[in-house]
């Protein structure tokens, strides 16, 4: 049976049916909040970047108490790719150009940072989300190979980063088992891992050294001052410090922040599971892709052996009626002998872009007031490594989250009533680039 998903439900009490939801190793039992109370740091959300922050607190000593409005991990840290990819979401060469050589190589620096972080907590914490080695690259088209190749030399003889190497095109389709793409890179060095299973081990990590951490309480609003207000309909957290980690479910909560990010839907199929015989045809290596195209073709394989394949985006605040089908066609089009096989489960979730799809890291009011958001589809290492970011910078340790905070973020033109018109007619013109 395929578990089709329309739109967010806002109204749920569980997760959305997907693949992660049916296949999550823990169920945790959190309350909601039950009157007012004090913390010295609330966290707003419960994602990546909200749990990350909360670890890391707590075992520095913080009070922390973390609010989310639905479930552990319910937003796109529970329903995305799982790919724990390197660098930053733009390539170094082009940072190189925009920020120079040095700030270009201290955010490599710092990507290279989270991708080990989130390793580090999946050993540190025993948290079993099938990770595993390997994210290749293919170009669907031939004249972007000459850019992948000068990518993979520039990170060697720059960064001496040896665990990227180039593939031809006849290397690549062994890999990949399609004659859809041509040349491209394989990262030995990126992983990818189940995304539910990973947040809910770091929620059971926060939890283990001291973090307070509430479900289905929705924040109305937060009151900025000496001491900050939190304020949701089943009372108001006192704390010194507000961390807003909500990315593509922001909604209205801040007009500062909303401005500076879209959120996009993005849609996810998983087959039945494939026999050997197929896997070891399309997936011979076991490790995940993500190709060249403007809306990525990402996919992998799960650990009981379905291809988890995402493709395709909207726009809008519902998602597609059959996202079944909706996915299938760029599937078919790279594995063409799938057409007709099943699909158990379909669903799609909603992460935020920024205009330069650079992550948008600052603080807000009195400055004690931090958020993080924007990962732009690069938010498993990204956001695990924002929320330890802005934990340090709490501690007094922000160097490497002014970093983040000095890029510029613009916001998205056309202010509440333009920019979504904007943004689908700019979205529809790469992917229309894509297909030519």
């Amino acid at each position: 049976m395929t578990f089709k998903l329309s739109q967010d439900r806002s109204d749920t009490n569980d997760y959305p049916e997907s693949y992660y939801h049916a296949s999550q190793n823990s169920h945790l039992k959190l309350g909601s909040l039950d009157g007012s109370t004090q913390a010295d740091v609330c966290i707003i959300g419960g994602g990546y970047t909200g749990l990350s922050c909360a670890l890391h607190l707590a075992k520095r000593g913080y009070r922390v108490i973390l609010l989310e409005a639905r479930k552990i991990g319910w937003g796109a840290s529970g329903r995305n790719g799982g790919q724990l990819g390197s660098g930053q979401r733009k390539d170094q060469i082009e940072l190189t150009k925009s920020l120079g050589a040095d700030a270009a190589k201290r955010l490599w620096e710092l990507a290279e940072d989270a991708k080990a972080l989130a390793k580090q907590l999946i050993s540190e914490h025993d948290i079993e989300c099938d990770l595993k080695p390997g994210i290749a690259h293919p170009n669907h088209k031939s004249g972007y190979d000459d850019d992948s190749r000068e990518y993979v030399d520039f990170l060697q003889q720059n960064y001496q980063y040896e665990d990227i190497q180039y593939l031809e095109k006849n290397d690549m389709a062994d890999l990949v088992g399609s004659d859809a793409y041509f040349g491209g890179s394989f990262d030995t060095s990126a992983s990818h891992l189940h995304p539910l299973n990973y947040a809910l081990g770091l929620a059971t990590a926060a939890l283990k050294n001291g973090a307070i951490l509430h479900e289905q309480t929705v924040v109305e609003s937060f009151q900025e001052g000496k001491i900050n207000q939190v304020i949701t309909s089943r009372g108001t957290i006192e704390a010194t410090s507000v961390v807003v980690a909500c990315n593509g479910y922001l909604g209205k909560l801040d007009k500062r922040l909303s401005g500076k990010i879209m959120p996009i839907n993005n849609f996810i199929i998983a087959t039945k599971p494939l026999d050997d015989e197929t896997v070891a045809q399309i997936n011979p290596k076991d490790i995940a892709f993500a190709d060249s195209r403007f809306v990525v073709n990402y996919f992998r394989l799960s650990a009981d052996k379905r291809l988890l394949f995402g493709g395709g985006e909207n726009y809008s605040s519902n998602f597609p009626n059959d996202i079944e089908s909706f996915v299938r066609k760029p599937m078919t089009k790279i594995y063409p002998q799938l057409a007709n096989i099943p699909v158990d489960y379909a669903w799609g979730g909603t992460l935020a872009v920024t205009l330069n799809r650079m992550p948008h890291f600052g603080r807000l009011g009195k400055n004690n007031t931090y958020f993080a958001q924007g990962y732009s589809g690069h938010g498993v290492a990204a956001a695990t490594m924002g929320g330890k970011l802005i934990a340090d910078a709490i501690a007094g340790e922000a160097e490497n989250f002014d970093l983040f905070g000095k890029l510029p973020i613009h916001n998205f033109p056309g202010g509440d009533w333009l920019r979504w018109p904007g943004l689908v007619l700019g979205m529809s013109y790469y992917a229309l680039r894509d297909r030519f």
